[in-house]
């Protein structure tokens, strides 16, 4: 069994630096090689295969000025981002064919140096953990990272992930043995709702705590001051960086809050049973409706429509 256990990492100024050259050079190779496959398609060319792409966008591209700084940087997360290419296709090849279940998936695009989220991955050829507990990262050195908790196994990779807010973190993948609670005579159903979070069939509620509208008050403050600022300028990348640790914040109690209502009742309960219900779809529908009763219901003589 495949888990992720993910860790806060602090580079230093410098490590952000090569981090961010990594990033910027596995995104080139992604688009070029995207770009490759795109004019073989319009030329009615069988796709180039990952060995062939790897050959023209990364070991002759280096060769080349246009590329050379390339080799600045690991080649592991470059070929990395090549794997996650293939990977992308293969998600919509078989979201087309109806292998893959869930959304419709649809064909790879162009990635932006201007996403707000910036990710690269290592294989076990590309990282290692120090006995001082740093991770070393191939041509960045030794990032210090903040161990939460040992990790359960030896990773087989990591990736390395900048969020919005501007936080990094080392997702590390371990295979591990699945391990057995203790059975339990209890069993409970769960009826998901809008008003509430959810009623379980012994009568429990759970309520819902609205994490995100108990710190609208912060959001839109950080977000009026976001709207203040002149586009390009410093100042408005420091404050897009304000409302999203805002964000980050909400998004991160209410994970925190999920992962200790599921454990308690996994701990808890011999079986869990919920419905097939959209959720989703549901409270879209409610705010369809809501708007069409407030529309109908506005005065004649206010109509600003």
């Amino acid at each position: 069994m495949h888990l992720r256990c993910s860790y806060r990492l602090y580079p230093t100024v410098g490590q952000r630096a090569l981090l961010a050259r990594t990033f910027g050079c596995a995104r080139v190779v992604y688009n070029d090689a995207l770009a490759v496959r795109k004019e073989a398609r319009k030329g009615g060319r069988p796709y180039p295969k990952s060995t062939d792409l790897q050959k023209s966008v990364i070991t002759a591209a280096k060769k080349t000025p246009g590329r050379a700084w390339l080799a600045s940087v690991g080649v592991d997360p470059l070929i990395q981002s090549l794997r996650d290419l293939d990977t992308a296709y293969r998600n919509f090849f078989d979201s087309v064919s109806g292998k893959r279940a869930g959304r419709p998936v649809g064909l790879p695009r162009f990635k932006s140096r201007k996403d707000n989220r910036q990710s690269l991955r290592f294989t076990r050829n590309g990282f290692r953990i120090r006995g001082n507990g740093k991770l070393n990262l191939a041509k960045i050195g030794g990032v210090r990272v903040k161990w939460s908790r040992a990790l359960p196994a030896d990773p087989s990779s990591v990736t390395i992930v900048l969020d919005p807010s501007g936080r990094y973190h080392a997702s590390f993948v371990v295979d591990v043995e699945p391990s057995h609670l203790p059975e339990v005579d209890a069993e409970v159903g769960i009826d998901l709702g809008l008003t509430t979070y959810a009623v379980l069939s012994d009568g429990s509620v759970i309520d819902n705590p609205r994490f995100l509208r108990k710190a609208e008050k912060k959001l839109k403050a950080a977000q009026r001051e976001l709207s203040r600022k002149a586009k390009g300028s410093k100042n408005r990348a420091k404050a897009r960086i304000k409302v999203a640790k805002a964000h980050a914040k909400v998004a991160d109690t209410r994970m925190d809050w999920l992962h200790k209502q599921t454990t308690r009742i996994i701990r808890e309960t011999q079986a869990v049973y919920l419905e097939d219900l959209n959720v989703r779809g549901l409270t879209r529908g409610c705010m369809t409706v809501t708007s069409t009763l407030l529309e109908t219901s506005w005065p004649p003589g206010r109509r600003t429509g």
